[in-house]
């Protein structure tokens, strides 16, 4: 076999024969080093920022110390401009933050001397504190209304089994009503029972006393389920039917949905000898458009 290079020819015996890709591989130009070549080979100094820090975030121009920016050293901010990463710029200079600004400025007067967003920004503004991982404000931000009312109001739905499912369920279920009845709105029937046991005409039990004050043959006698579409409780807290209403109707607004609720009367459901069920049977409306 003859391998030809430029204008030179040689001659190989069968022994010392070599194929056209080995040829190829050993007369090949070096290639141009690949960008991950190049990195190898040549490691990325760490990137210099100067004392007073120019920035973009999503657009809005800020201007600030870049020891502000490192104030603690357990946030995103911190590592981002620790000379460890690339931050890019933009034509102008700035270094880019890929993220809405409308709340940065508030980012920067905390670290800048420890102020605090007014209350009508602080759930904003917590979520931005999430994002870049800043352990101070969010502990500062969860100790302040309305926030810390908030923390209250979770302790409470914490005992309630299934709250998040049932909200699912009431949305789902007035949905498929009005699209069913191509209607505005949509009407559905909620329980919502603080006690365990039925209260009936007959008696007014002490908080839960019933559950105590019989055997437990005697009790599943009283194990009852309404004819609605959604029943929450019972629970064991001092909120009573009206806190846990508010609160579904204040996660329902939250998520953009007009909700109306009134007590249409009670379950009459017989039970046993003289026991009705007389749980409150509500009708929740939703509006759709």
């Amino acid at each position: 076999m003859v391998v030809v290079t430029g204008q030179s020819k040689v001659s190989a015996t069968p022994d010392d024969a070599m194929s056209s890709s080995d040829a190829e591989d050993d007369f090949q130009e070096p290639a141009t080093p690949t960008a991950t070549q190049a990195g190898q080979a040549l490691p990325l100094l760490p990137q210099q920022f100067p004392e007073v820090v120019p920035l973009n975030v999503g657009g809005m121009f800020f201007t600030t110390r870049l020891s502000t920016l490192r104030r603690y050293e357990d946030t995103m901010l911190a590592a981002m401009f620790s000379g460890r990463h690339y931050i890019p710029t933009d034509a102008e200079g700035r270094y880019f933050i890929d993220r809405d600004g409308t709340y940065f400025g508030d980012i920067l007067n905390f670290l800048r001397s420890g102020d605090l967003p007014p209350r009508e920004r602080v759930r904003s503004v917590y979520k931005e504190a999430q994002y870049y991982s800043i352990g101070p404000l969010l502990d500062n931000l969860e100790d302040i209304q309305p926030l810390k009312g908030e923390k209250v109001r979770q302790a409470f739905l914490g005992l309630m089994p299934y709250y998040k499912e049932h909200l699912e369920r009431i949305i789902e279920i007035a949905k498929l009503r009005a699209m069913q009845r191509k209607a505005r709105f949509a009407k559905l029937k909620v329980c919502v029972f603080k006690e365990e046991m039925p209260i009936t005409p007959y008696e007014c039990p002490h908080f839960n006393s019933l559950r105590f004050e019989r055997s437990e043959s005697e009790t599943k006698l009283f194990e009852h389920h309404c004819e609605v579409d959604v029943s929450f409780g019972p629970w064991e807290a001092v909120a009573d039917v009206y806190d846990l209403l508010h609160c579904i109707v204040t996660d329902l607004s939250a998520r953009g949905i007009t909700v109306d609720h009134q007590c249409i009367g009670v379950c009459d459901k017989h039970l046993i000898n003289h026991y009705y069920c007389k749980r409150p049977i509500y009708e929740f409306k939703i509006t759709w458009w």
